[in-house]
């Protein structure tokens, strides 16, 4: 038997010959094997009829081995009953996962999806290590040894599988009362060029982003100016609320602060959903368990849950947005 040509089939056959061999008992074999010991027999057989030699003397009272049949079994018991139990502890490994995952995740895609998982994830795999990366720069998750993300729908690699984990966002202009007295509101998109706007960078670009509004259905960019230029929202929404400008952040940025009085929606007829966050990762015909668990747990919570809800909830309460059909813009 050519051991490259080894089947699951051939293996069974091994492992019922082996099983038999050891305890000549074929009643007892199959109940160590949890088979019927006709099923036994006919496995038996089979791997008889393949090496084309009787590997038992069988009578009515008693079972014991042939000449070749003992050669067989000495040569082979070794290498079955290991190959056996690497296959338990494989098994045991599937049941409970256990090594590390790398995540490369959104920094704000960390609030809702992943912060109200982690006790709950945590517990249940107490041996797998979750290896987070937050970061908004657009990296090639399979080059940079990534086994998962969470990020935009609108910067998914085409091939990757990619899960809708919530609802869609929403960018909004806000600034604080006091800054609105100062300086005035705009009425229109465009009027921003007039006022003191807080920019934000793309990790790894070096100019800011052009905020994106919606007009009659289609998209449009205002290079807006400003004082104050960040890579991270979070920081120019504080800014925003001390009054040094005008912040452009989604809702859960700014969900409390206007909720409490300490920022103001502003044109709000000029903004419109954009996809929201995914959970991405390489197609793999057999997972490995750590990671298995860790989209299973996530994908069980595809609505946020806990503060992540609460962040949602009272973003969308706080703001009233046209929602627009099949509307797509890069965030």
């Amino acid at each position: 038997m050519n051991p490259s040509l080894l089947s699951a089939g051939d293996f069974n056959q091994l492992r019922a010959f082996v099983a038999v061999a050891g305890s000549l008992n074929f009643s007892r074999a199959a109940e160590r094997l949890g088979v019927s010991s006709s099923a036994l027999s006919q496995m038996v057989r089979a791997l008889e009829e393949r090496v084309g030699v009787s590997l038992f003397n069988r009578t009515t009272r008693s079972v014991s081995l042939t000449e070749a049949g003992a050669k067989l079994f000495e040569r082979v018991q070794p290498a079955v009953e290991e190959l056996a139990e690497a296959l338990g502890e494989t098994r045991e490994r599937r049941a409970h996962p256990a090594g590390t995952v790398r995540m490369h995740c959104f920094r704000a895609a960390a609030d809702l999806h992943l912060t109200p998982i982690l006790r709950a994830f945590s517990d249940a795999y107490p041996q797998v290590v979750l290896d987070v990366t937050l970061d908004d720069a657009v990296v090639n998750i399979v080059a940079e040894g990534y086994d998962v993300a969470i990020r935009l729908g609108e910067v998914i690699d085409k091939d990757l599988i990619a899960v809708k984990l919530g609802p869609e966002l929403c960018q909004i202009a806000v600034a604080s009362p006091d800054y609105l007295a100062r300086h005035g509101t705009p009425a229109h998109p465009r009027d921003l060029l007039a006022h003191r706007c807080i920019g934000w960078r793309w990790p790894g670009q070096k100019t800011p982003y052009k905020w994106e509004f919606m007009e009659n259905g289609k998209w449009f960019e205002v290079a807006v100016d400003g004082p104050l230029i960040s890579n991270r929202k979070d920081f120019g929404v504080q800014a925003a609320v001390d009054g040094v400008g005008i912040a452009f952040a989604s809702q859960q940025l700014i969900a409390a602060h206007i909720t409490e009085g300490r920022l103001v929606p502003l044109l709000e007829a000029w903004s419109a959903p954009f996809p929201g966050y995914y959970l991405c990762y390489p197609a793999q015909r057999q997972m490995a368990p750590p990671l298995r668990a860790v989209i299973d747990t996530i994908r069980g919570g595809l609505r946020p849950t806990g503060a992540g809800a609460a962040v949602v909830g009272a973003a969308m309460a706080a703001m009233t947005i046209p929602r627009t059909a099949g509307t797509t813009a890069p965030k």
